[in-house]
C-alpha cells in the first residue's frame, strides 16, 4: 500500500494504492514499453490502480479506482463518490459517473441516472443536489 502522490509506504487501515510483486505477477505489456513503465516501477511493483487498505488481520479492502479519477481543473474527483451522493437522492435508483474530456478544464463528470418510477426529477435538480453536498 502506497500513497499515490508521494509513493510513501502506508500501514494498516491507511488508504492508498494497492501494489503487488512476485513470481506470478506479469512481466509487462508485450510490445508496449511505455505501458509497462507506467504500470511496473523500477523495483518490480505492479501498480494496480486500485485504492484500498488492509486491516490488522491482513485482509485487503478495495474502496475505489485511482485510474478512474476525473481530473477537473487540477483536482481529482472520484466517480464513486459522486455516484454515492446521487444514490442518496430519494428519486434516484441507480447512477454511474464517467469522465468526459473537456478542453477548458481537462475532464468533466457525466452521470447516467436511473430515476425512481414516475419521478419527474430534472438534470438541473440533480446537479444542484450534488453541488450542495
Amino acid at each position: 500500500m502506497i500513497n499515490p502522490e508521494t509513493n510513501e509506504a502506508l500501514g494498516s487501515n491507511e488508504e492508498g494504492e494497492i501494489c503487488v510483486r512476485g513470481g506470478l505477477v506479469m512481466k509487462g505489456y508485450v510490445g508496449n514499453e511505455e505501458a509497462t513503465r507506467n504500470t511496473i516501477d523500477a523495483e518490480g511493483w505492479l501498480h494496480t490502480g486500485d485504492l484500498g487498505y488492509y486491516d490488522e488481520d491482513g485482509f485487503f479492502f478495495i474502496t475505489d479506482r485511482l485510474k478512474e479519477l476525473i481530473k477537473y481543473k487540477g483536482f481529482q474527483v472520484s466517480p464513486t463518490e459522486l455516484e454515492q451522493i446521487l444514490l442518496t437522492h430519494p428519486n434516484v435508483v441507480d447512477a454511474a459517473v464517467i469522465p468526459v474530456k473537456n478542453d477548458m478544464v481537462g475532464e468533466l463528470p457525466r452521470a447516467y441516472v436511473v430515476k425512481q418510477a414516475g419521478s419527474k426529477v430534472t438534470e438541473e435538480e440533480l446537479m444542484k443536489f450534488v453541488a450542495g453536498k
